[in-house]
């Protein structure tokens, strides 16, 4: 087994590639405040998170201007003890359809769990894509004002990546910065706001942005019409000292329900091969009532 390690601190990388069905975990970093990266201190009071809840989506892809299924994706919350430590455990599991598999087979599922305040505690995901099985994991812990993270990224073949580091904001996984920023306030969001934060990828840690783009009413699978949020994930190429430049690439176009659940609707993605959307086809177990509905 070959194995690199790599020590990495106080530094704050641009940015990573990124597979669109990821992109549905990041659809509610929106929720959180527009002005400068979390600092971190990371722990909030949670407002949103319900143990039991549980959300289904359809995804498809456009294939040769015909859009197909491309299979579902099942987002789910419960209740965990952790280093005997009251925690929440976030699962995403994404699977391609029979249809799809012929072409490029997907079985992905990403775990993180976090306290009851929200900080993160460890992140899993193992990424089945076509031919490429890739396991990711990150522990993490705070010391002296740093949010620190250690990392591994292990490959089908058992080369093994590692490496620890180290900000003086808040570090995330894909999942547990959807946990946080549900508990965020949206009230005094303006067109043309951004956000920006810094999450673990495996490898390493990168910095993104998400636009609020304003409102717009969103009919899901499940039939029902929603009024929602609207915003945009862009993602820009590397520059030194972590610094954004003015390139940046717009990878996804998504909305929320204008609600206290927050929850993501529909997602549009722009792929170097096509684009593709994923839509709500079933809620469970949502903490509060979907105010957001729209009576037609």
């Amino acid at each position: 087994m070959n194995r690199k390690n790599v020590t990495k601190t106080n530094r704050e990388v641009p940015t990573v590639g990124k597979k669109w069905f990821f992109v549905l975990v990041l659809v509610v970093l929106c929720l959180g405040s527009f002005t400068t990266p979390l600092s971190a201190q990371c722990a909030i009071k949670n407002k949103a998170l319900n143990p039991g809840e549980v959300v289904t989506y359809n995804l498809y892809f456009n294939w040769k201007f015909i859009w197909l299924k491309a299979g579902t994706a099942t987002l789910s919350t419960k209740s965990v003890v952790y280093n005997n430590e009251p925690c929440y455990q976030l699962d995403l599991l994404s699977v391609s359809s029979k249809r799809v598999d012929f072409f490029f087979r997907m079985r992905d599922t990403l775990t993180s769990i976090v306290s009851q305040r929200i900080e993160p505690r460890k992140y899993r995901k193992g990424a089945l894509e076509g031919k490429h099985y890739s396991v990711d994991e990150a522990l993490f812990s705070y010391r002296n004002g740093l949010s620190i993270v250690e990392q591994t990224r292990t490959y089908k073949d058992g080369n093994m990546i590692s490496c620890k580091d180290s900000s003086y904001h808040c570090i995330f996984d894909m999942l547990s910065i959807l946990a946080q920023a549900r508990s965020y306030d949206i009230s005094d969001y303006k067109v043309g706001q951004e956000l920006k934060f810094t999450m673990a990828t495996g490898k390493t840690i990168v910095n993104e942005s998400l636009v609020y783009q304003g409102k717009e009413n969103i009919k899901a699978d499940n039939g029902v019409t929603y009024r929602c949020l609207v915003f945009t994930f862009v993602e820009y190429g590397a520059v030194s000292q972590g610094a954004h430049n003015n390139d940046g690439k717009e990878v996804v176009t998504f909305y929320i329900t204008d609600d206290d659940n927050h929850l993501p609707v529909r997602l549009d993605f722009f792929l170097n091969f096509g684009s593709a959307k994923a839509f709500l086809r079933d809620v469970k177990g949502n903490k509060y009532p979907l105010t957001s509905i729209v009576k037609e």
